[in-house]
Parts: structure tokens; C-alpha cells; sequence
């Protein structure tokens, strides 16, 4: 009895210590660890931020959505007097509950009712309804119909939706069904946009029932910020089609519009053929990413304008300088040609520029070394990204002066060699409507935080990159282009003066490693003395026309007209200059500043 006593003794000692220190010195973790153990937590989802353009047209939106769920097992009791399913009344009460909800969800009775029938406790009816639509359904009262949150909870889920549909949709983005940003500005400003994630903890029974009186704490969600773009929604909408219109016209392969204030650099449109519906992105074939931003190309004759105002900025030439055009021109390993044939012609500056000369073009950029030539066309922004940050951005190609080859000193110069994106090209014509100064593109024009507060982002800093009367003498002589005797008459629009180079060139294919195909191009602003917009036009392989002047010269005027109207810039009632495009022969040969072939410079 003495070594039991002692025995209960002890074991009851222990116990009595281990309740101590579970009661007494370990009671504040003990009592976590169980409470975290019936602890439930749900995630109240916040709203995306809302991004709209600068007149206010919402182009993506975050809108709330409901989950509606049924429990079958308690449908069967809907309008009957039995508060139990029974085989008499089951089929009635769900065909009732089903011609109810029917119109509601958007289904047909025969397609509800399977949803309605059975023992499962949990299906599915919709997962997107709005709340709108929930509202009617709750009213209706029918047994065993809810939305989808734990008890006590007030959680939806969120829907991204995009009013325009494709007409912005590679430039705005979109967002994945789990959330995440899939590109565009919804990549861009991604931060800005995203909400904080509230949630919702309350304590619950063994069987899964809330602890009333444990109460509860909920910490609300907080919605992301809004971001405005510098983007004009009617343009973008009206270059969208215009694109589309002429690359299915000429069965293009693709293309893009770009449209962009002349002075401050902000992007009014941004155009990307072929398009998708964001608001259905699992149809979305071939790439999502916008083209002006992604895709680079040799520009052709758009890039005969740099060469020209390098070799004026260098006083080299002047707009009146008589050039030599022989019928072809070797240098290196390759004989150069125009456009068209043809016998010895004599034009001015101006003149090659406005009849495209390639020739022509090379015999210019002779008057420059390598690195100069280089350094100017740095200077209007290649080789380099806009500045934008825009996802997948390309910085084009320019490979540096001294690794050019013979052959590619001379096709640089009109075009050929180089590779830019569209948002590049359109940069250069915007610095010669400037006045000569560089500002690169602006895309978002500011953001709005949940308290409201308005960010605009910094204007874009201007860089001088040739003096004001060369831009000047350039923008005259850019309107040859657009005369009748240029390449482009396509351009023209009553009332403006228009000023625009055109650009057919070879272009690559990366898919069979050789050129296939071209490219064709019209880039150009308005009103010409006193430049407002700027707008280039790219198509990729069209067939039916290949030409700048033909194809894209047509869109350029439809979308400048329009941008002109609905941006309510008036004619400046000037009249354009007259330009002098040719030279006499004479003249030309017994000028000492005539440009013309020199042999010394064919090469080996």
C-alpha cells in the first residue's frame, strides 16, 4: 500500500506540474496554437485600378463579380409546403426553381436542372454574375441558392473588362483569371494598379459553424490606382480600323499606326494589326505584345530624312545643292539602283528627297565620314527604347560605323541595313516637326491613388538634335514629297499642307533567315508650317501594292484627317513653297558643289 501511495503520489505529482506549466507558464502559446487551429481566414479581394485615356474613355475596369452556387439537397423544398424532399414534390420544386432562375443566369431550364438535382451540397451555377443579377436571385428565395463565401464573409471575385475591345487591346493589355498582368500598360503600371488583399478571420466550431461570441476581425481590402494615358480613345479607335481595313486590303501580313502630339511627344494612337478581344483572351491566337513597341524593320526611305539633315546640319549640302543621278551607282561588291530606270537625271536636295532617291541619297551621305552619319541618327533616337518602359520593347539595330561593311555605308544611308521600331521612326519625323528637338514619347499621361490624389507623370525633356532653320528647310522640302511631283500625292488633304517621306523597302524574315517581301511605310505631320500631329503608317508584306506612296500614304491621310478634325486644329491658310526639284544639266556639271559619282569611292 506504502509503494502504491507513493506511486499515485508521483504520477499525480507529474501531472500536477505538467498542468502548471500548460495552465500557468506555457497558457498564452498553448492558447494560440489552439486558437489557430479553429482560426478560419478568407481573403476579400480588392478591384484593379481603372485605366482610361485623356478624354476619359475607360479602356479597362475592374468590375465585381458573384459566384452563385446551389445545394441541390435543399432546392427540392422551393414553393412546396413540405420543409423535407419528398419524391412528390422534388421534380416540381426544381423545375420551378429552374424556370426561375433561368432568364437570371442565362441558361435554358433543361440545361439547369441536372445542376439543380442530387445529393451533392455544392455545384456551380455561374461564376461571373454581377451583383445586379445576384440581387434578383436572392430575391427570388429559393432554398439552397447562395453566393460562394464562407459564412459571415461578403467576398466576390473581381472581372477585368475592356470596353474597347481589340481596338486598344495590345497597347492596354490584360490580365490573366488568376490576377496577373499579362502585358501592355497592365504590365506597365502594374503596381499602381494592383489593390492590397484585405481578409476576414473568425473563429469556427469542430463542425465548421462561426463562434459567435468569439467575434471577429476583418481588414478591408484596399482598391488599386487609376492610370490616365496620353492615348485620344476615338483616334485609336479610328487608326485601329483604318489599319485593319488596308492590311486586309492588300493581304499584309501585319502593321501598325502610330500618332503622337508633334510638340510634347505624347502618343495619341497607337494602332497593332492583327488584334485580339482582351475580354476573351483564351481565343487569342498568334502574339499579344503591340507591334509598334516590339517589332523592328528595316524603314527604307523614311531614313533618307536623317541622312539629309545630317549632311545640312554639317553644311555640307544645301536644299538647292544640284546632285548627279547616273542610272546606277556601284560601290563595293554591288551595283545600287533607284526605284525605276532611268538615264542621267539632275536634281536638287530637294529633289532626291521628294522623287526617293537612293542614289541620290548615297551621293549625300558620301559628304559625311561613317561616325558622323552614325551619331546623327543616334541622335534622332535609334538604337536605343523610347523611354516609355513599355513591355517588350525593342531597341532596334544600328550597328556601330565601324563595323560597317563597304556595301552597307552606302545602304544605311537610304534605309537599308538598319533596324527600327515603328515608335522610332515616328520619333524622328517628330523631332524635324519640332524644330529640330527630340522629345521622346509619353504614354501615360498620370496616376490617381485610392485617396484620390492625382500624379501627373513629368513631361518628356526635349534634345536638340539639328539647328531650327535646318528643320525648317527640311520640313519644306518634305512637302515635295507629298506635291504631285513626289511620291506620295495619296498624302494630300484638302485645305493642309502636309509634309511626309514615303519608305518601300526589302524586308527581312527572320522565319526563312532572307528578305521577303516588303515593307511599306508613310510617315508624315500636319499642318506642314505649323506642325500639330505626326502619324506613320507601317504594313509588313502587303501584296496587292507594295509601294509607301499607294498603300500606306492613303491611311496616313484617313487617320491625319480625322485627327485633325476631332482634335479641332484649323488650316493655317499659308501656302506651300515652291520647291525646286530639278537643274538644268549645265548647270549642274559646271557647278563646283554638285554632288555626282566619284570612282575613288567605289571601293574594292
Amino acid at each position: 500500500m506504502r509503494t502504491l501511495l507513493t506511486v499515485v503520489t508521483f504520477v499525480l505529482t507529474i501531472f500536477a506540474a505538467q498542468l502548471i506549466r500548460i495552465q500557468g507558464f506555457d497558457a498564452s502559446s498553448v492558447a494560440a496554437e489552439a486558437r489557430a487551429q479553429r482560426t478560419a481566414v478568407v481573403a476579400i479581394p480588392s478591384l484593379r485600378g481603372t485605366i482610361r485615356s485623356s478624354d476619359g474613355v475607360v479602356l479597362a475596369s475592374s468590375q465585381e463579380r458573384i459566384t452563385v452556387v446551389a445545394d441541390p439537397t435543399s432546392v427540392c423544398t422551393y414553393q412546396t409546403r413540405k420543409n423535407v424532399c419528398e419524391e412528390a414534390t422534388t421534380d416540381a420544386a426544381v423545375t420551378k426553381a429552374a424556370q426561375a432562375l433561368a432568364p437570371l443566369l442565362g441558361q435554358s431550364v433543361d440545361q439547369l436542372k441536372p445542376s439543380l438535382t442530387g445529393t451533392s451540397r455544392y455545384r456551380i451555377l455561374e461564376r461571373q454574375a454581377t451583383p445586379l443579377t445576384w440581387r434578383k436571385i436572392a430575391d427570388l428565395r429559393i432554398p439552397g441558392i447562395y453566393k460562394d463565401v464562407r459564412p459571415g464573409t461578403d467576398v466576390s471575385v473581381p472581372q477585368r473588362t475592356y470596353p474597347t475591345g481589340p481596338a486598344a487591346a495590345s497597347l492596354v493589355g490584360f490580365v490573366t483569371n488568376d490576377g496577373k498582368a499579362g502585358g501592355g500598360v497592365e504590365l506597365l503600371e502594374n503596381k499602381t494598379l494592383t489593390g492590397t488583399v484585405g481578409q476576414l478571420e473568425y473563429e469556427t466550431s469542430a463542425n465548421g459553424e462561426i463562434i459567435p461570441s468569439a467575434g471577429q476581425t476583418r481588414t478591408e481590402a484596399v482598391n488599386g490606382g487609376d492610370v490616365t494615358l496620353t492615348i485620344n480613345s476615338g483616334l485609336q479607335w479610328y487608326a485601329q480600323n483604318a489599319l485593319a481595313q488596308k492590311i486586309q486590303e492588300t493581304d499584309a501580313l501585319s502593321g501598325t499606326v502610330v500618332a503622337l502630339n508633334a510638340k510634347t511627344g505624347d502618343l495619341l494612337a497607337v494602332a497593332s494589326y492583327p488584334t485580339y478581344d482582351p475580354n476573351d483572351i483564351g481565343s487569342a491566337r498568334g502574339t499579344l505584345t503591340n507591334k509598334a513597341f516590339g517589332e523592328v524593320f528595316e524603314p527604307g526611305s523614311t531614313a533618307k530624312l536623317m541622312t539629309i539633315a545630317a549632311a545640312l546640319e554639317e553644311k555640307k549640302v544645301q536644299p538647292s545643292t544640284p546632285v548627279i543621278i547616273p542610272p546606277t551607282l556601284p560601290r563595293y561588291d554591288q551595283v545600287f539602283n533607284d526605284s525605276h530606270p532611268h538615264p542621267t537625271e539632275y536634281r536638287t536636295v530637294t529633289g532626291v528627297l521628294a522623287e526617293s532617291s537612293n542614289i541620290g541619297t548615297v551621293l549625300v551621305s558620301e559628304t559625311l565620314e561613317p561616325a558622323k552619319l552614325e551619331e546623327y541618327f543616334r541622335k534622332f533616337g535609334l538604337g536605343e527604347k523610347s523611354g516609355t518602359g513599355f513591355p517588350g520593347e525593342s531597341a532596334g539595330l544600328l550597328t556601330p560605323s565601324k563595323d560597317w561593311s563597304g556595301t552597307q555605308r552606302a545602304t544605311v544611308a537610304f534605309g537599308q541595313g538598319l533596324s527600327v521600331t515603328a515608335i522610332q521612326a515616328a520619333g524622328v519625323f517628330q523631332t524635324v516637326a519640332n524644330g529640330g528637338v527630340r522629345v521622346p514619347p509619353r504614354l501615360v499621361e498620370a496616376t490617381t491613388d485610392t485617396k484620390g490624389r492625382t500624379t501627373p507623370t513629368p513631361a518628356s525633356k526635349g534634345t536638340r538634335v539639328v539647328d531650327a532653320s535646318v528643320a525648317a528647310q527640311l520640313s519644306e522640302m518634305l512637302e515635295g514629297v507629298v506635291s504631285p511631283n513626289g511620291t506620295a500625292p495619296e498624302a494630300q488633304i484638302a485645305g493642309y499642307r502636309v509634309a511626309g517621306k514615303t519608305g518601300t523597302a526589302d524586308r527581312y524574315d527572320p522565319a526563312v533567315g532572307a528578305y521577303s517581301g516588303k515593307t511599306a511605310s508613310f510617315i508624315g505631320y500636319a499642318p506642314a508650317d505649323d506642325p500639330q500631329v505626326v502619324v506613320a503608317v507601317i504594313l509588313q508584306r502587303p501584296i496587292k501594292g507594295y509601294f509607301g506612296g499607294l498603300v500606306a500614304a492613303p491611311v496616313f491621310r484617313d487617320v491625319m484627317t480625322y485627327a485633325l478634325q476631332d482634335l479641332k486644329i484649323p488650316p493655317t491658310g499659308t501656302a506651300a513653297p515652291n520647291l525646286v526639284l530639278d537643274v538644268d544639266p549645265g548647270v549642274a556639271e559646271a557647278d563646283p558643289t554638285t554632288l555626282r559619282n566619284d570612282p575613288s569611292r567605289r571601293g574594292g
